[in-house]
């Protein structure tokens, strides 16, 4: 379906010619009509669907085709981080170059000036803003926000901010909003708790799934079982046999993270890092340097699985297997983008097998599993139903037990949350 069939806003449809968009994805063919109808919507979409121009496109339409008070916020975009902040801010200034409407992203970590454009936005009126739950409720706090004349409110990746504990900011903020407006709850998965939300929420929705739970057929999987004492060394063979244009590697923990940025920056390669230690503008900075090529190796923790808008990762390692099947699919869906084809690679330590066991069982399939090369000792083997693994220790060879014979030096990385 072509955009031009949603006879858009000339201004709007000329914001989308000029960002490249031609056809509507399945989302998008779902979800327009219905927010340009003013429905209520609750729709389950991952990242990689389109959902960010699925409620930005036509809540743009809506405030260009009708009155709104200039002296208020007309639409709110509660998003759970900074980065996805930045990210559909970004978006949103693209789509609607050619229009009047107005936008402006709100989250923690900025210096002084961002608060005072925070605070001139908020209190005099914006079309549209963008925030974290956090930043906007110690804005509320200070009883200057103007959502007298607010028409619009989105929820966007509802399960992970529930899964970080937003919920009681969530509410908060809904609370200072006028009863009637027209409401968007957009989620990777529905849990109860969504549900149990959305009744608050929500009035009579129209509901939308669209199920990309499986990854994209042109990422080429592949796993290797190790202890973790052999991680790093593999990293660094993995990188230096073939070349990547970005490699994009998770880890579980921001010691893991620190620790493999160090050792890799021992080598050749042009490696940094990012995770909550790190100042905003210090992580926008190593963000736009991944983004423009001056590093291609990016060490961070899961506060990039969703929301790092970039087309040319070839390889996304996973040093830690993903907490569930579901931030698998998110992580590894950072490759393979845009038609090109990419690599994931996840190292299974021996604890964490059980782990690897559920997300084959979510794809389906099983991974395939890359022998772990001699010179970094004996590995242990894939056995998820055995009774009890014990990390780099066991009596016997091929039951998952007995220690690397090399690179044992290192105490196996702790778990952070």
């Amino acid at each position: 379906m072509k955009f031009t069939a949603f006879n858009f806003d000339s201004r709007l449809q000329e914001g989308i010619e000029a960002s490249g968009y031609e056809e509507a994805t399945p989302v998008q063919e779902q979800v327009i009509p219905l927010v340009l109808e003013g429905r209520d919507v609750i729709a389950s979409a991952q990242t990689g669907t389109g959902k960010t121009a699925a409620f930005l496109l036509p809540l743009i339409n809506n405030i260009l085709a009708s009155p709104i008070n200039h002296h208020s916020i007309t639409a709110l975009v509660i998003v759970p981080t900074r980065e996805l902040a930045i990210q559909i801010a970004q978006h949103m200034e693209g789509l609607s170059y050619f229009t009047s409407v107005s936008s402006i992203a709100v989250y923690g970590g900025g210096d002084g000036n961002a608060f005072v454009q925070e605070k001139k936005a908020l209190s005099a009126g914006a079309d549209v803003v963008i925030c974290t739950p956090g930043k906007m409720i110690a804005h509320i706090n200070m009883g200057y926000v103007k959502f007298q004349g607010l028409k619009y409110l989105i929820l966007d990746e509802a399960d992970r901010m529930l899964d970080m504990g937003f919920y009681d900011d969530i509410m908060r903020i809904i609370n200072a909003l006028p009863a009637k407006r027209q409401n968007l709850l957009f989620s990777a998965t529905m849990p109860h708790k969504i549900r149990e939300m959305a009744r608050k929420i929500l009035h009579h929705p129209a509901e939308i799934s669209i199920s990309i739970s499986k990854p994209n057929d042109k990422i080429k999987q592949l796993a290797y079982v190790v202890y973790d004492t052999q991680k790093i060394p593999l990293v660094k063979y993995i990188l230096h046999q073939k070349t990547f244009d970005s490699v994009l590697i998770f880890c579980s923990s921001k010691i893991s993270v620190k620790q493999l940025t160090r050792d890799l920056k021992r080598t050749s390669l042009k490696v940094d890092e990012i995770h909550s230690d790190l100042e905003q503008d210090k992580r926008e900075e190593v963000l736009m340097y991944f983004k423009s090529g001056r590093i291609n190796v990016l060490v961070a923790t899961d506060i990039l699985s969703r929301g790092i808008d970039i087309d040319n990762i070839g390889l996304v390692l996973n040093y830690d297997v993903p907490h569930d099947g579901e931030d698998y699919v998110h992580r590894i869906g950072r490759t393979a983008r845009a038609a090109a084809e990419g690599t994931a690679i996840t190292f299974i330590s021996v604890k964490e097998q059980r782990k690897f066991m559920a997300i084959e069982k979510l794809l389906g399939k099983s991974v395939q599993k890359e022998k772990v090369p001699e010179q970094f000792g004996e590995a242990p083997e894939y056995n998820p139903g055995a009774p009890a693994h014990r990390s780099g220790s066991g009596a016997g060879r091929g039951n998952g037990g007995g220690k690397p014979k090399q690179f044992n030096r290192r105490p196996p990385a702790r778990k952070q949350d």
